[in-house]
């Protein structure tokens, strides 16, 4: 037993006594969402939640609803009001015989829940047409609220900021773009005011977004979520010991003062430090997430016998800390520049051949948070003399200083169920139709079991809502290359387990690899995604007969050297989308398993593949590729088949987990 000393017993129940002076004094407090402009859930009973003194009764009056209930022990309280249909505005009404509260401008509509990462978080302002589209932006009756980001280890009761926004030419900038083009759709046919609860996170991992009860239920997560650490003390601990794992193949390995002086000097072996194929950009998308502190970056760089005898000029980007620049060993340079940073390097300090030039980071001063990493472009790392000049923007190795005092930020993916915690938590009990979701980029890497970690989340929102609400998402779109399927794909990986999630009640998906950009992983045409997201709400929720997607694979039949499949949500028919008129994106493999491109016809609206030089075929896929932009069958309504593969074979992402 615990037995404390009397100094500190006289201390706690001070302590206590200011607790219930607090408690029982607490001001009347409503939950963050329930706030002037908010759109509340028509159809449904509207739960309206706050805070106040301990075991206090609360009246809320809303229209010609009005209800009493008592705060718990924690000063927490909950109304329920009876489903409203559209209208408003409205003015509630709080009380609890001591304080009153008034929320103003309420409207009874449609609420939807955004999240994911960057690709829903992508704002109105860097959509595509972006100056023709705020001209058709005043709409008072669609509201959106942003929810910051943040973290916690445990789960939090309320959001600490945040306001609702009105539709215009001036704010709908900040306005989530798939968000804004979906209301848009849904109000121009419905007339009925819709709410926008934008709580997403670029970059975020589907694990974030899963609580710990969830996990604990998880035959793929409960060791995970057995383990999270008990606090931010812990998880850095933990994120060190992991980073040292990766780079150096154990966590015993902890490099010393002396250690990481041996880096600077001539000769020194780098070459099994991190690949940073560009130097451009933070080092958090190159393999060291979060870490912020000190590091080295180092690089061998061939110089001719000419350039070596005559001064040259260095360029090394921008990066806005001090710095301290080593060639073959020699220190030349030690300074802070801003913009730009050029080197006036002396004749003879290259030599003619292989040099090592090698850069210690201090901590980035400007901006203070960003990791270490270059700015600017790759046309400024050079070495040039008077007419030579050597491209040094590619191949470099990068370590961070593990001896230095370095610190890790508390972000979207440093440990799991904390962006619930903090940006899901707090929106319960708040009522929706539902969600709309776009996140899996950040998963491809372990597609095979986002199959488990999806329908996971989507079953733990529900069952915290209390509500089997719509769920709807966007399907990964093209980025990256066109593998073959012998090469596999992990972006096609994860859109089959998208797909498979479809098993849900009261899900859709919108397919989106012919609106997306192999070369960029943020596609500007947000408004093409949010009308197919809009037509499957239409459909199912709002009863307005349209078709909602394109063809999906039902079933196949092997006959002869071809493969005959057959296809759902065909509407009026299949069709190409192609000048020439044939079919492309079609594989197809023997007993062998060893994919070939294979000719494809439609035939009576199923398609016919066939097989080269007549073989066995045993197995077909479609679009299976992390960017297969130039597939196009389609159905007449203009929607893209779904990818998908008739096999059970293994795949590049099997068995690769969420740690």
């Amino acid at each position: 037993m615990l037995i404390l000393p009397e100094f500190y017993m006289k201390k706690l129940a001070l302590l206590i006594l200011l607790f219930i002076s607090f408690v029982g004094n607490a001001q009347l407090k409503l939950a963050r969402l329930v706030s002037d402009h908010v759109v509340l859930q028509r159809q449904k009973p509207i739960p309206i939640w706050g805070w106040t003194a301990v075991n206090q009764p609360v009246t809320v009056i809303l229209g010609d609803s009005k209800v009493t209930t008592n705060s718990d022990a924690s000063g927490k309280w909950l109304a329920k009001l009876p489903a409203m249909e559209a209208g408003g505005p409205y003015t509630l009404s709080v009380s609890d015989g001591k304080n009153n509260l008034s929320v103003n401008d309420i409207l009874i509509g449609e609420v939807w829940l955004l999240s994911g990462q960057s690709n829903m978080e992508w704002r109105t302002r860097s959509a595509k047409d972006f100056a023709k589209e705020k001209k058709d932006a005043n709409y008072p009756k669609i509201r959106h609220f942003f929810v910051e980001h943040e973290v916690t280890m445990t789960p939090q009761t309320d959001l600490k900021s945040g306001d609702w926004k009105l539709a215009s030419e001036e704010t709908v900038g900040d306005f989530s773009a798939i968000g804004f083009f979906f209301a848009r759709e849904i109000f121009q046919k419905t007339n009925v005011p819709i709410g926008l609860l934008h709580s997403s996170w670029g970059g975020s991992q589907i694990e974030g977004w899963i609580s710990k009860e969830a996990m604990l239920s998880s035959s793929e997560l409960s060791d995970y979520a057995k383990n999270i650490p008990a606090n931010w003390l812990e998880a850095d601990a933990i994120t060190d010991k992991k980073l040292r794992t990766q780079i150096f193949g154990s966590a015993a390995i902890n490099p010393s003062f002396d250690d990481e002086a041996k880096y600077l000097k001539t000769g020194y072996d780098f070459s099994k430090w991190l690949n940073a194929p560009s130097p451009i950009g933070q080092w958090d998308w190159k393999g060291l997430f979060s870490y912020r502190g000190k590091g080295f970056m180092a690089k061998t760089i061939d110089i001719t016998a000419s350039m070596a005898q005559k001064a040259t000029v260095l360029g090394l980007g921008i990066q806005n800390s001090r710095n301290q620049i080593y060639i073959n060993g020699r220190l030349i340079a030690d300074t802070t520049i801003s913009g730009i940073r050029k080197y006036n390097i002396p004749p003879s300090t290259w030599k003619t051949g292989q040099n090592q030039l090698v850069i210690k980071f201090e901590n980035m001063t400007d901006p203070k948070y960003y990791g270490l990493g270059l700015m600017g472009n790759p046309s400024d790392l050079y070495v040039a003399g008077d007419n030579e000049r050597v491209d040094i923007s590619e191949n470099w190795k990068i370590l961070p200083s593990f001896a230095e005092p370095h610190e890790y930020i508390h972000s979207a993916n440093n440990v799991g169920t904390t962006i619930y915690n903090s940006m899901i938590a707090p929106l319960v009990p708040f009522a929706i139709r539902g969600v709309l979701w776009y996140q899996g980029e950040s998963n491809a890497g372990r597609a095979y079991q986002y199959r488990q970690t999806f329908p996971l989340m989507i079953n733990d929102w529900r069952k915290a809502w209390k509500d089997d609400f719509s769920f709807y998402w966007v399907q990964l779109s093209s980025f990256g290359g066109y593998q073959n399927s012998n090469q596999g794909s992990g972006w096609a990986e994860l859109r089959e387990a998208q797909t498979m999630t479809l098993s849900l009640p009261k899900t859709g998906m919108a397919v989106t690899t012919d609106i997306g950009d192999p070369k960029d992983i943020h596609p500007t045409n947000k408004q093409d995604v949010a009308k197919r997201l809009a037509a499957t709400a239409l459909k199912n929720d709002y009863g307005i007969e349209v078709i909602p997607s394109g063809p999906m694979f039902e079933s196949v039949s092997f006959k002869k050297g071809k493969a005959i499949i057959t296809y759902k949500n065909i509407g009026k028919g299949l069709m190409i989308k192609d000048r020439f008129g044939y079919l492309k994106g079609f594989e197809i493999a023997g007993s062998d398993k060893v994919f070939q491109y294979a000719k494809a016809t439609i035939v009576d609206n199923k398609v016919v593949v066939e097989f080269p030089n007549k073989k066995k075929p045993a197995a077909v896929r479609y679009a299976w590729a992390d960017a297969p932009d130039d597939t196009n069958l389609f159905n007449s309504e203009g929607y893209p088949a779904n990818g998908f593969r008739t096999d059970d074979w293994n795949t590049i992402t099997k068995g690769k987990k969420f740690e």
